[in-house]
């Protein structure tokens, strides 16, 4: 069993030196002075990571709940990823179902009601009774940045009659997901499981390096005032259903990894020192912002008329002088003050955040435009940037939703049609009818637009040449649903007709004169432009 002390260090092991060919003239030089003294060592996954895990998670959250950047880049990702939650789109396989469009559109519309009569209660949906199911997203995801992953366990609660469900929902911090044992300020990562098993920082794997059960103990920790500690052993899958009875939200950047890294790591040590500075600037502001006199007498001093500051409390202690707007000491016969002249605030100091910022913010794929919620610069420059970002955003929402939205899904979509709520023939049969009635979208907050008029003209563009959707577009530019919208229209158009006396085809008319118009003034704006660049060349 491997023990891993919170303060312990691992001792250095130097390589033996091969001949240098190859890289060995370049990166793995040891002869040159610039690579000769960096003695970089890497073990496995489980050394990199599960023995550094516990510091990672406790110096990513006091960051997290300290350092303002690395906050914003924590919540910037919450935002926008998950944003009020993910909300479910029914998308079922009608071909492989052999439904047609209209009793598919039937189908999946009954689904989302009977999936939001669950999702939209706390007591039916969180097994603690505090969130939704569109909070449980935001907790969950959370957890996981700062944590580097973060464990949903399924439980069972009676069914009532307002709420016909037995799903419920446990969130787990990473801490309490670790190997049984250990002792006073040590914490287990390696152990054995009493069938045989191997255990890695709480993950029990079998014989092929497959996940089988998962080991969660009942307090945190190191924790202060805590009763017995105790673990119990949930396993990845029910026996007989193959339904997962706890889900790990993890991303994997290590093969033979079993435990996620924190999201913030590679940043802790600059974030650390933006703190410290930042602090540091904003004190050496404070105090010049203050008028402070020291008065040196060899007389008496009885009482101090002129320590009379408002509320603030002046300290009795004769060794304590104070600093504070209008303050005035008066010091004993032989006392004197120095200050230093720092000449603070630094007048650089915004241009070496801003640069701090843009290396943090290229290792977390959040631009420092995002990332301070500045955005001073050009229309293509901050566009780029949106843009770029929201790469990695799509990416993280792909993750949760294979991890968490997904999964959840199946299970509720298994208690449904299994208590007749749904009908779905062939679900618990035929695994192929099986994964067509399970198809789903999650449709989180859109991106939004820098500039409305060209981002809404682009998407009207692509949309009369085939490009993309008209419901695609509607997800990119506000996240809603477009047949929904349609739906509205019509009825909107209907009234609108009746009342201005015209036949119901005029707001459809009307559309089309608006989209004709945005059109025509983008071809003029395109042409002006062109005419300026030709005249410039």
């Amino acid at each position: 069993m491997r023990s891993i002390n919170r303060d312990q260090k691992p001792n250095a092991r130097v390589p033996t030196r091969p001949e240098n060919k190859g890289y060995g003239e370049a990166g793995a030089s040891w002869k040159k002075k610039a690579t000769k003294g960096f003695n970089a060592q890497s073990g496995s996954a489980r050394e990199d990571i599960d023995y550094n895990n516990f510091t990672l998670r406790q110096r990513a959250r006091m960051l997290y709940m300290a350092a303002p950047v690395a906050t914003s880049a924590i919540k910037t990702n919450r935002t926008n990823v998950i944003g009020v939650g993910l909300q479910l789109k029914s998308r079922i396989n009608r071909d492989a179902l052999g439904m047609t469009p209209e009793a598919t559109e039937v189908w999946q519309k009954n689904v989302e009601a009977e999936f939001a009569l669950w999702a939209d209660s706390k007591r039916a949906c969180d097994a603690t009774g505090v969130n939704d199911f569109y909070a449980i997203q935001q907790l969950a995801f959370v957890s996981w940045l700062l944590s580097g992953d973060s464990f949903v366990v399924f439980k069972q609660y009676e069914a009532t009659q307002l709420m016909p469900y037995n799903l419920r929902l446990h969130v787990i911090e990473a801490d309490r997901v670790s190997t049984p044992g250990g002792y006073m300020l040590s914490i287990m990562t390696d152990g054995k499981a009493e069938n045989g098993n191997s255990i890695y920082d709480g993950v029990e794997v079998d014989t092929n390096g497959a996940i089988v059960a998962y080991h969660i103990r009942n307090t945190y920790p190191f924790q202060t005032w805590s009763r017995k500690t105790e673990w119990q052993r949930v396993e990845a899958y029910g026996n007989l259903t193959g339904l997962p009875n706890i889900l790990q939200i993890m991303d994997t950047e290590r093969p033979d990894q079993y435990r996620g890294v924190s999201y913030l790591a590679q940043v802790i040590e600059p974030l650390l020192q933006l703190r410290r500075y930042t602090e540091s600037e904003l004190t050496a502001a404070v105090v010049e912002s203050f008028f402070t006199a020291f008065i040196k007498t060899e007389a008496s001093t009885g009482d101090n008329p002129f320590n009379e500051v408002g509320n603030s409390e002046v300290s009795d202690d004769p060794n304590e002088y104070e600093m504070g707007p209008g303050q005035i000491n008066i010091m004993k016969p032989g006392e004197e003050v120095t200050f230093a002249d720092p000449k603070r605030p630094s007048g650089g100091f915004d241009i070496f955040i801003r640069s701090i910022c843009e290396q943090i913010g290229a290792a977390l794929e959040v631009p420092a435009d995002l990332l301070l919620k500045a955005f001073n610069a050009s229309y293509s420059a901050s566009r780029a940037a949106l843009l770029e970002a929201w790469k990695a955003f799509k990416m993280r929402r792909v993750w949760f939703t294979n991890d968490f939205c997904r999964p959840i899904y199946e299970v509720w979509m298994a208690e449904a049609v299994a208590r007749g709520r749904i009908l779905a023939p062939g679900f618990f049969t035929n695994p192929t009818m099986r994964k067509a009635y399970l198809g789903s979208e999650w449709i989180g907050p859109s991106q939004g637009q820098l500039d409305p008029v060209k981002e809404i003209s682009a998407e009207i563009l692509a949309v009369s040449e085939g490009f993309t959707t008209h419901e695609q577009s509607t997800i990119r530019l506000n996240g809603g649903q477009w047949e929904t919208n349609v739906e509205q229209l019509a009825r909107e158009n209907t009234k609108l007709a009746e009342a201005n006396g015209v036949n119901e085809g005029g707001g459809t008319q009307l559309a089309n004169t608006i989209k004709a118009v945005i059109l025509e003034a983008l071809k003029e704006g395109d042409d002006n432009g062109k005419k300026k660049r030709t005249q410039t060349g």
